[in-house]
């Protein structure tokens, strides 16, 4: 006999979790199905543990930048210590009080590895082998997430080489670290891995990194990695890997431009692809390993009966932890018959680069702007030049720009670089989401002396 559920949910990373969560205090009964740790990706092998690694970082670079502070800096970075509160920041790789959570939120946790078998039908199997069988009443949600994408370079598989797992959670740095590709997850931990001791090298086969963002973050962040002792390889490919010692030994990696790099460790961050390829998804006419389509109300096109549903990693549409979260919790509104549709996870995603400098955006840049049609007016500014950021110290500088609707006069994408930006950001977001006009921007007034002056001189520089 199966179990019956209101809501079956099947992953439990952010994303599964607020789906969850969202529906259970709606009144409905939930289970939350998951094969590894509740938190998932998130939590224990992505953004957590990476910010762990890097801010310790950043901080040492502020206070080398300091007068008054820099002068008592005589020692790097102690990796052992950062190390250890990695681990700390990831409960030790245990998700008992994530499980406590879930419990106290009134979800069902059900720990195996969830398969649909048919329309509202979920099959899990746990580790010890025992099956359970689900039954959904009204919706069974996939919140499976992601997986690294493993380019096809000759040897590279066989090598074994890192991904964000190994890259987050190394128990050791290694002496030499080979990073392939250029977005978010190559430069933070090629950054943190440099800053912890590693001699790093960057290969990124385009002609700049980051290469989705306003094209000065890129030559920015790329700046910052060459000055501290990162090599960068630009518009360069690996073109063969190989690993001595039965592939447990030396990585030797061939590059294009005919150079060879030798290291102890590989980490490839060449982007990800949907887990569905083991979920049974062809049981509802679906294709296993491919993202799954869903309309504005994450309902799954293709699929009758409105009862199948896809957030987060999974569908695509935006893969960050923040909008999956967004996407749970406004799956769990339409599951509880709320008029609810997405657009921020399309139209106005912020997201932040935690480097140093970091990066922080939100909405469209210029490119994807005019590619769009918007009748673009753009301003930028110097955040050097601002007295809140001369303020924190000697040589902090950065960029801002806003990409403006001359047509409606409101903000549709802005972009910082620089110390601490990341936090400024959500006052982008609302201007973006909220499309606040520009008229009444002009009467948000900055505290001075803030780094968010820079609105002051942004706003004036377009002509207000």
């Amino acid at each position: 006999m199966a179990e019956t559920f209101d809501v079956v949910v099947i992953g439990a990373g952010p994303t599964g979790e607020n789906a969850g969560a969202r529906a259970a205090a709606g009144g409905l009964k939930v289970a939350l199905v998951e094969h590894e740790l509740l938190g998932g990706e998130c939590s224990y092998w992505a953004c957590m543990p990476s910010k762990a690694l890097l801010h310790p970082g950043e901080t040492l670079w502020m206070a080398q930048h300091t007068p008054g502070v820099r002068e008592l800096i005589k020692e790097p970075l102690k990796a052992e210590a950062v190390l250890k509160h990695r681990d700390k920041m990831v409960s030790g790789y245990d998700d008992k009080s994530q499980v406590k959570w879930a419990e106290g939120a009134k979800l069902t946790v059900v720990k195996g590895r969830g398969k649909l078998t048919g329309p509202r039908r979920v099959r899990v199997e746990g580790k010890d082998g025992k099956v359970r069988e689900l039954e959904a009443r009204k919706a069974v949600v996939i919140a499976t997430g992601s997986k690294p994408r493993m380019p096809d370079i000759a040897g590279l598989k066989d090598s074994r080489p890192w991904d964000n797992r190994e890259g987050t959670g190394s128990k050791a740095v290694p002496g030499r670290l080979v990073v392939l590709g250029g977005g978010v997850e190559s430069v933070e931990l090629a950054q943190a891995w440099r800053e912890l001791g590693s001699e790093v090298t960057l290969v990124q086969r385009g002609p700049r990194l980051l290469t989705r963002f306003e094209p000065f973050v890129g030559e920015q962040v790329a700046q910052a990695l060459r000055d501290i002792g990162v090599r960068v390889f630009l518009e360069t490919q690996a073109t063969k890997v190989q690993r001595s010692g039965e592939g447990k030994g030396e990585y030797t990696v061939t590059l294009s431009n005919r150079d060879t790099l030798r290291a102890d460790a590989l980490l490839v961050a060449m982007g990800r692809t949907a887990r569905t390829d083991d979920l049974g998804v062809d049981t509802v006419g679906l294709k296993p390993g491919a993202s799954i389509e869903v309309d504005d109300q994450l309902r799954v096109k293709g699929v009758d009966g409105d009862w199948l549903y896809a957030c987060g990693d999974v569908n695509g549409r935006n893969l960050l932890t923040h909008m999956g979260k967004y996407q749970g919790r406004l799956v769990g509104d339409v599951i509880l018959g709320k008029p609810a549709k997405a657009w921020a996870d399309t139209k106005a995603t912020p997201q932040v680069v935690f480097t140093h400098p970091q990066v922080a955006s939100v909405g469209l840049t210029e490119e994807k702007a005019r590619k769009a049609g918007v009748p673009v007016k753009t301003v930028q500014y110097e955040l050097g030049d601002v007295a809140g950021t001369s303020l924190m110290g000697e040589g902090f500088k950065g960029t801002a720009k806003l990409v403006v609707d001359e047509q409606r006069r409101v903000i549709v994408g802005a972009t910082f670089t620089g110390p601490g930006v990341g936090e400024m950001l959500h006052a982008a977001t609302i201007a973006v989401a909220g499309e606040v006009p520009l008229d009444t921007l002009w009467h948000a007034v900055p505290s001075y002396p803030t780094m968010s002056e820079v609105w002051l001189r942004l706003l004036e520089a377009y002509g207000l």
